[in-house]
C-alpha cells in the first residue's frame, strides 16, 4: 500500500490569487513586504517542499517494498537451512533440534480435543 501523497488546498488557493492579483497589477506593492513578487516566490517554495515530501514518500515506499522482498526472501532461505540440516543429519538429529528445529523424537502429537496446556500447567496456575 502507498503512501497518500499530499496536495495543498492552501497552495492552490494561493495560485489563483495571484493570478487575480497579477490582473490588477503585475508589480503590485501593498507594503510591509506584501508584494506579488514575494507572493510568487512562497508559492514556488511551498510548490517546491510539497514535490520533496511526495518525493520523499514514494521513495519511503519503494524502500519498504525492497524491505518487504528481502523478508521474504530471508524467511524462505531460513527454511531451505533447516530444510538443508534436516537433509544431512536427519530430523532427529541433535544438529536439526541446534538449528531451530523441533526433533522428531522431541515433538508431543496433539490428540483430538486436547487444548495447548497440559494439565501440569492448569494445577499450578
Amino acid at each position: 500500500m502507498t503512501r497518500r501523497k499530499r496536495t495543498s488546498q492552501v497552495l492552490e488557493k494561493a495560485v489563483r490569487r495571484a493570478a487575480g492579483i497579477n490582473s490588477i497589477n503585475p508589480n503590485l506593492d501593498l507594503g510591509n513586504g506584501l508584494t506579488l513578487p514575494a507572493f510568487s516566490s512562497l508559492i514556488e517554495t511551498m510548490r517546491t517542499r510539497e514535490n520533496a515530501y511526495n518525493s520523499a514518500l514514494s521513495n519511503l515506499d519503494k524502500l519498504y517494498r525492497q524491505m518487504l522482498e528481502t523478508e521474504r526472501e530471508l524467511g524462505d532461505m531460513a527454511e531451505h537451512m533447516l530444510l538443508g540440516v534436516a537433509t544431512r543429519y536427519g530430523k532427529s538429529s541433535v544438529e536439526y533440534g541446534m538449528a531451530g528445529g523441533v526433533p522428531k523424537n522431541q515433538r508431543r502429537k496433539k490428540l483430538r480435543g486436547e487444548s495447548l496446556t497440559s494439565s501440569s500447567d492448569i494445577m499450578s496456575a
